[in-house]
């Protein structure tokens, strides 16, 4: 029967079968070391020619790298192995000889990115994907925890929610759609019925960015809930991002550690509160420790979220923005009409912008002079506007983008590598 190679190393010794692809591999006149991977590890195998048939050594010989193998040996510790263990080989099947992998230690970024489909089963990528598997479970658990139902909308739409310039328009049978760019106007429907839902759902960008933090197609993480306040809905995106992050540390270190990721700058996230401050507190804070001056009534850019995250070691959620650069849809705050209950999670690091959440403005007129003020015909979000008609309530929500969380926890470089295929304004393939 076979093991993973992680099951056969904590067995320790004894004889075991393990199965997986040629990691890396070099051979002498009469020795073959064959470093075997599989989705748990990485483990050294030594086939030597006077332990094994003719035609097994000659196949050993002939082995390249990603060629597919299963073996049988005697598993023992070895310092010096490459994870501290070696097998030594009794018997070894080359399931298939592999061509010359196209892929070594020096090849550019885009060479990898035209070759993702190899790419993902390097150990960089294969940590990645284990701690986003991690990440998305935990998503569920904790909105499953928390009493929430799970809850679709469509991905073809008819209304924008976030912005026109940004959206992916589609020929329905003749007729302009969008693709979503968020479930939102869809899930407000629902929380008359069900109270309290979420999501995890592809989401869609046109943005003509080339930075590392976006993706024109990306994987959203919403809550809607009724009868939630705005300090309910900052509750729930410090709880969700607490949450994720615990479980990667508690499951991933390994992971981690393949990453060169420095935990010690993720554990106060998981520890402490997030700091909450109000948007003018933030340009307050950015003009006497980063001398930076905003005017009031500029949304934040990325260069001015980096700079305040900088005060805090964790990330920090900003409050009451400036009502002129946020949503039609975001509720005013009754004490200053000029802001709305609208926050952003700005992580450490550099990793910006992670969760946009608002208390929903309850009150179907103020909607309706926000849609018009914004050029809007109000007939297009008739079945939105009804929400509003029959027993509207407070209620609020977010959205995470998975993908900045992963890049934030595994201290990546660019949110490409976030997602098993990215999709950018340069790349639509493979």
């Amino acid at each position: 029967m076979f093991i993973s190679i992680q099951e056969a190393m904590k067995q320790g010794s004894g004889n075991v079968n393990v199965r997986g692809w040629v990691y890396r591999e070099r051979k002498s006149k009469d020795i073959a070391f064959i470093v075997l991977r599989d989705s748990s590890n990485i483990v050294q195998c030594v086939v030597k020619k006077a332990n094994v048939s003719e035609k097994e050594w000659a196949d050993a010989e002939k082995v390249l790298i990603e060629s597919s193998a299963e073996i049988e040996g005697e598993i023992k510790e070895d310092k010096r192995a490459p994870t501290g263990y070696e097998i030594s080989v009794k018997k070894i099947n080359i399931v298939h000889f592999a061509d010359v992998f196209p892929i070594n230690k020096d090849q550019s970024v885009e060479f990898l990115a035209d070759n993702r489909h190899l790419w993902l089963r390097s150990r960089k990528m294969t940590a990645i994907m284990k701690i986003r598997s991690t990440v998305f479970g935990a998503i569920h658990e904790y909105f499953r925890g928390k009493g929430f139902y799970e809850y679709q909308s469509p991905i073809f739409q008819a209304v924008q929610c976030e912005g026109g310039s940004t959206l992916f328009s589609v020929n329905y049978f003749g007729k302009p759609v969008f693709l979503a760019q968020t479930w939102q106007l869809y899930a407000e429907p629902a929380i008359f019925s069900l109270e309290k839902i979420y999501c995890i759902a592809p989401s869609f960008r046109a943005e003509k960015s080339k930075t590392s933090r976006h993706l024109t197609e990306y994987w959203h993480a919403e809550m809607e809930a009724a009868w939630a306040s705005f300090i309910d809905i900052q509750n729930h995106a410090e709880g969700v991002m607490k949450y994720a992050l615990k479980k990667v540390l508690e499951n991933n270190m390994e992971e981690l550690k393949i990453l060169e990721r420095n935990v010690d700058k993720l554990k106060p996230a998981a520890e402490k509160p997030f700091p909450r401050i109000t948007y003018t507190e933030a340009l307050k804070i950015l003009k006497e420790k980063n001398k930076m001056e905003v005017e009031w009534g500029k949304d934040l850019r990325t260069i001015e979220e980096d700079e305040l995250v900088k005060n805090f070691g964790t990330p920090v959620i900003v409050t009451h923005y400036p009502k002129i650069v946020k949503a039609f849809y975001m509720k005013e705050d009754p004490s200053n009409p000029e802001v709305v209950f609208g926050c952003d999670v700005l992580a450490p690091e550099g990793y910006g912008e992670i969760i946009g959440g608002s208390e929903r403005e309850p009150e179907l007129v103020k909607i309706k002079k926000r849609l018009e003020e914004q050029g809007e015909d109000c007939s297009n979000y008739e079945f939105y506007l009804d929400t509003r008609k029959y027993g509207s309530v407070p209620h609020g929500g977010f959205g995470m983008g998975v993908e900045r969380l992963v890049s934030w926890i595994c201290g990546l470089e660019s949110i490409k590598d976030a997602i098993p295929f990215p999709r950018t304004m340069m790349r639509y393939k493979p």
